[in-house]
């Protein structure tokens, strides 16, 4: 299996019809996929990346996507592609000639690429900020299966607040004259950045990480930050790009022409799970709460973070253990110690797996194997196809682990999650247990 990177361009030969009526003549996409697309079509997963981002998605996500994490290319045919307007490979701006577009029309162009690419399923589309108001338009619009739908800091329509700040960050690339020209507006973006960075923070997070607590009267730390910020993003971006896209972002609205959001959210039937982060600014929780009061089978999740609208792409480790429990839930139901002992008493055909380090000992009293998290793609052969199988661990993430790797590897589908912290079996299994 290949597993290696693969970056290309996908060119549409035809007139590209924008949603202003306009039309972009030699349409250009690039792209990055990792990893092999299996016979079932079944192990898409679709990253769709946020403002200055590119298609490269495990050189700007690590700890969520790379070798080695939740979503890796062993398991996974992973596809992003980079946005229409983005310096990065895809068609862009090289004046302001380039007729406007918008998150509908960056979509658009994408759908034209899983045609060219025959994805006619998709396991996980997921976005963070503008990539997930992509991956909303994506799933609505997808003629074929998108079968989990992850959002994060996300809404169904651009807030006036986020307007607002776009607005300010385009006044500021104006105000630079060469604005416009080629290679121009540099200090124009240099500005639209730093105002960027201060939505994408907290004030708590930069008052403990930027205070000068000396007798300076001037070159402060925080003045230093932000010139660095400003200073990363002139030499990789440019402004006409920023000004388009930041354009872009203000059209989001998934209910336009569609009978307004609260219609069109309740046609997108995937499995949805919505995060928020509790210390974003730029987009407040009570718009993701809009979403998932509006979607048709989308469940909430909040996690905590110190870092603001940034933490959808800091906090990994959180975000991994939400995201992991979502996707291994679909297909494993958890079950209690008591439903255990009904299964017993029915005398239902199934295994049980002990996937912690030590053994806990009762287990193999009732007939448990022991087989530690490491060692199961070795030991699947004792593993049975044909029973329910119950897999325990005091740890979660281990338990989603094994769940992961027999569903999508071995193709067991018949599986049980044994909840539960620190079992006391001799209290918590009742005796129709004890005599099995």
């Amino acid at each position: 299996m290949k597993n290696e990177k693969q970056f290309d361009i996908f060119e549409y030969e035809k007139p590209f019809e924008l949603e202003s009526g306009e039309t972009l003549n030699g349409l250009k996409i690039a792209y990055h996929t990792y990893g092999t697309l299996n016979n079932k079509i079944s192990n898409v997963v679709w990253a769709f990346h946020a403002l200055t981002a590119n298609s490269n998605v495990m050189a700007w996500w690590p700890g969520l996507f790379g070798p080695d994490d939740f979503f890796n290319c062993k398991d996974n045919f992973i596809i992003c592609a980079n946005v229409l307007g983005s310096p990065y490979g895809s068609s862009a701006p090289v004046d302001l000639s380039f007729p406007q577009f918008t998150v509908r029309d960056v979509v658009n162009a994408q759908l034209l690429l899983a045609e060219k690419l025959e994805i006619t399923s998709i396991k996980v589309a997921i976005g963070g900020s503008f990539g997930a108001s992509q991956a909303l338009e994506f799933a609505y619009a997808f003629k074929g299966k998108v079968e989990n739908l992850i959002l994060i800091a996300s809404a169904a329509l651009e807030s006036a607040w986020s307007i607002s700040i776009h607005e300010a960050q385009r006044l500021a690339l104006q105000a630079d004259q060469t604005f416009g020209q080629p290679g121009g507006g540099k200090n124009g973006l240099k500005a639209a950045r730093a105002i960027g960075m201060l939505t994408y923070r907290t004030a708590d997070a930069f008052i403990e990480n930027q205070t000068d607590y000396d007798d300076r009267v001037d070159n402060f730390k925080a003045s230093s930050y932000i010139q660095h910020q400003a200073d990363k993003l002139e030499k990789r971006f440019n402004a006409l790009s920023y000004y388009y896209l930041t354009k872009c972002l203000d059209s989001h609205n998934v209910g336009r022409g569609r009978g307004g959001l609260i219609k069109a959210l309740s046609s997108v039937s995937a499995r949805t799970l919505i995060i928020g982060i509790d210390s974003d600014q730029l987009i407040p929780t009570q718009l993701q709460k809009f979403l998932v009061n509006n979607l048709p089978n989308a469940i909430y999740h909040e996690i905590h973070s110190e870092y603001g609208h940034d933490g959808f792409l800091t906090e990994t480790e959180k975000l991994t253990d939400v995201i992991r429990t979502f996707i291994v839930d679909r297909k494993a139901k958890k079950i209690t110690v008591e439903d255990l002992s009904r299964m017993m008493k029915k005398s239902e055909d199934f295994q049980l797996i002990d996937v912690r380090e030590p053994f806990e000992r009762d287990i193999a009293s009732i007939g448990g194997l022991n087989i530690p998290l490491k060692d199961i793609p070795e030991s699947v052969d004792k593993i049975s196809p044909d029973k329910k199988i119950v897999v325990y661990c005091r740890s979660g993430k281990r338990s989603a682990s094994a769940i992961e790797y027999l569903l999508e590897t071995r193709g067991h589908n018949n599986l049980y999650n044994l909840e539960g912290g620190i079992l006391d079996w001799s209290e918590k299994i009742d005796s129709s247990i004890q005599r099995y």
